[in-house]
Order: C-alpha cells, then structure tokens, then sequence
C-alpha cells in the first residue's frame, strides 16, 4: 500500500490550530472542574466532614487529569483530522502545557472558575500548532 501523501503546510497549520484550541479548552476545563472539587473537599473537612476524599488527592487528580487530557485530545484530533506523525506535536504540546500549568496555577488555584493568563494559553496554542509542522522524513 503506498504511503498517503503529506499535507501541504497551511492546511496542517489549520488543522493543528483548531485542535490544539479544542485540546487547551478540554484539558483547562479538566482542570478548573478537579480544582472545584478540591476546593469542595477542602471546605467539607474544615467544616468537620469525616476523612474521605482530601484536598491534597484532589489537587493531584486535577493535575494528573489535566496532564492525560491534553495528549490525548492532541493526538486523537490531528488523527481525525487525517494527519500522521503527530507525535513530536502531541509532545510539545504536552510539555508546553504542563509549563502554563505550572506557571499559573497560583492564579486559578485562588478563585474557582478563572481561567489561566491568556498569555500562557497564547503560547501554548501558538507553540503548539507551530510543532505539528515537525515531521521526521520516512525512510526511502
């Protein structure tokens, strides 16, 4: 069978762009919806609820979540949409979205619902669509 031809850059570029924006707002939502929990489980043990599910679990969860979600939704969205070799993407993406994370989870970690600095997601958005245009030559 031979091998599908490669996309040309700009329609990649599209491609990368829209999931990568789908995979920020799934893995951001994962996030700030973990964190309320979190934040929930924090109140329930101040106010003396008996010893369950602590904040410390939560926050871990919300983390690890968030750091499954975005790989995932990377790799299976540019799959979809036709593409091969999204490895290199789904990796930096993944990195760079962990480095946003861990930069600006003070600021959501406060207040329930806000979202991360738009400076960080623009980066991440923007790194990361940039990414999808590595691709490894296939041996002849």
């Amino acid at each position: 069978m031979a091998p599908s031809p490669r996309t040309a850059t700009a329609p990649r570029l599209l491609k990368a762009l829209i999931v990568t924006l789908l995979a920020v707002a799934a893995a951001h939502l994962v996030l700030s919806d973990t964190l309320r929990l979190s934040f929930s489980s924090q109140a329930a043990s101040t106010l003396g609820a008996a010893p369950g599910y602590s904040a410390d679990q939560a926050f871990t969860n919300a983390l690890i979540n968030t750091f499954l979600v975005m790989p995932f939704v990377l790799w299976a969205g540019m799959r979809i949409s036709g593409e091969r070799k999204v490895w290199p993407m789904v990796l930096v993406g993944t990195a760079v979205w962990i480095g946003a994370v861990g930069n600006g989870i003070d600021v959501i970690d406060d207040a329930p619902g806000t979202l991360l600095p738009l400076r960080p997601l623009a980066l991440v958005i923007g790194v990361t669509a940039l990414a999808s245009l590595i691709r490894r030559r296939s041996p002849a």
